[in-house]
């Protein structure tokens, strides 16, 4: 995961903050960046409040990780009994209940909601329920739920504030109710209205109450695989409307290429290289037009029950008052909505720092390490956030994960590559759990056998890639690799046999 320099200094407080503050720290928003700053901070001595209006935990417990992980489990279980007769064994009246499996997945994220909650508690942390904005560098000001305010000056304020679904400005769907903050979500959720209607976020695909029998996913990253993956499994008819020439484009091309043929194989129909110029009602349904993605266009149509809108998240910075205080947007990594932060997590404003999706960091565990950067910052400590070894996973069967270069941007930065494979179908342990599909691809530099990528489709993807993970982060070749013991039988040792693929030598390779 992305970590910070932490060097070999012990983590103790170093800050006398001036106690004349009503906080040494304020975070805005309690997800998965904003709650561990918060204990951080707090465990190096500091008096800290956390602002949320959401349940503890963020978009990634209430709306997105955690619930998604979890449905993922149900299918992937029922696929297992589908498959019963593989493993010797019999299996009757195979079916979905599904209100029982979304009472799984509420009871879950109630239980890791209240894990925080105990967590904060634990460690002195004073949480608030209501809206945090900016009133100056040292000031936030929280709107509570009954219309009342509070103001809490503070040493440092650490904005976490997250991200919400991205609108398409496609007629049909630009005008949905759909692209709304977490509470907002929240407040939908317990009227009874969330997921009532046909166009769906992420946040609705979470909470449906029955099982589409069509639907058309927007968009064929990371979470447009995931649902159709989910949905497919449970009955659903899925089609995938993709912009560029393949699924999951930000990965590396052998896997966009292998996830594509497997969920084909599934039953997803997917189309690549498409627009989608229009939704509309048709006959009680959803109509959606697509064209080749070309000027003038051939024209095409797919009728649906439900449309999923699954084309990525903006940064949430709405109500922050950032321009009043001074807080520049425009972050680094390209995205003009995101606020900008240095290698420290700081703003441009002394005093404020920002971490996670709002800074345009995209993923869970990245904003965690910010937010331990900008904590132990703000104690008086002098980290760094380093981006080199930042893992990316993909929750369908069988599992996608990656670090590192993939084999074009390697070639794109001047390496001279050598690229080793090794297919899991060869693996005892694979064979053993029917779960054959899928390979390890390593991306190295020629000459010194530095690891630079690797890339894996196949069972337990997302656990395994964090040897590459550790690889990369400490800069291991592959002989390195190669003369590491990796167990019998395991998943691993195909990552053992990629290695020795870059130079050729990979033992079970045919």
């Amino acid at each position: 995961m992305a970590t910070a320099n932490t060097a070999n200094t012990a983590i103790t407080a170093k800050t006398n903050f001036d106690t004349s503050k009503d906080a040494d720290v304020v975070v805005i928003g309690g997800g998965p960046g904003g709650y561990p700053c918060a204990i951080r901070a707090a465990q190096l001595g500091a008096r800290v409040v956390v602002v949320e209006n959401d349940n503890p935990g963020g978009t990634c417990l209430n709306w997105g990780c955690i619930p998604t992980k979890t449905m993922i489990g149900s299918v992937d279980a029922l696929n297992t009994i589908r498959h019963a007769k593989d493993f010797g064994l019999t299996a009757d009246n195979i079916g979905v209940d599904f209100p029982a499996l979304m009472a799984r997945k509420d009871k879950i994220v109630k239980t890791l909601v209240g894990g925080v909650g105990y967590l904060f508690k634990k460690n002195g942390i004073r949480s608030v329920e209501g809206i945090g904005s900016l009133v100056d560098a040292g000031t936030v000001e929280i709107k509570k739920a009954d219309g009342t305010t509070e103001r809490i000056t503070t040493s440092a304020i650490v904005i976490a504030t997250g991200s919400v679904p991205s609108k398409l400005p496609i007629p049909g769907i630009a005008d949905a109710d759909i692209y709304t903050s977490n509470w907002e979500v929240k407040r939908k959720l317990k009227e009874g209205t969330l997921a009532t209607g046909a166009i769906w976020t992420s946040n609705e695909a979470v909470s449906a109450k029955t099982i589409p029998g069509e639907m058309v996913i927007l968009g064929g990253g990371v979470i447009g695989a995931e649902f159709s993956y989910t949905y497919n499994g449970l009955g659903t008819k899925c089609t995938i409307l993709e912009m560029q020439d393949r699924i999951i484009p930000t990965m590396d091309t052998d896997l966009s290429e292998a996830l594509g043929k497997i969920l084909s194989k599934q039953g997803i129909t997917i189309k690549t290289g498409v627009r989608v110029t229009k939704v509309e009602d048709q006959d009680g349904r959803k109509a959606v037009t697509y064209t080749n993605g070309k000027a003038g266009g051939e024209e095409s149509v797919v009728l649906a029950d439900v449309v999923l809108v699954s084309t990525g998240r903006v940064a949430f910075t709405e109500g922050l008052n950032l321009e009043a205080v001074g807080v520049e947007l425009g972050a680094q990594k390209g995205l003009r909505h995101a606020i900008r932060t240095d290698s420290r997590m700081r703003t441009n404003v002394p005093g404020i720092y920002a971490i996670g999706d709002v800074t345009g960091s995209g993923l869970a565990h990245t904003a965690t390490a910010e937010g331990l950067v900008a904590a132990e910052n703000i104690c008086g400590h002098d980290q760094t956030m380093s981006y080199k070894a930042v893992p990316a996973c993909i929750y369908t069967e069988p599992e996608v994960a990656s670090v590192g270069l993939t084999e074009q941007e390697a070639r794109d930065k001047g390496y001279e590559v050598k690229v080793g494979k090794f297919d899991f179908r060869a693996l005892g342990k694979a064979m053993a759990i029917n779960q054959r599909d899928g390979f390890v691809k390593v991306v190295a530099e020629d000459k010194y056998g530095e690891i630079l990528g690797l890339h894996i489709i196949g069972p337990h993807a997302t656990d395994l890639i964090m040897e590459g993970v550790v690889s990369i982060q400490l800069e291991n070749t592959v002989e390195e690799l190669m003369r590491t013991i990796h167990a019998h039988p395991t998943l691993a040792e195909a990552i053992g046999q990629a290695n020795e693929d870059v130079r050729g030598l990979a033992i079970d390779k045919g």
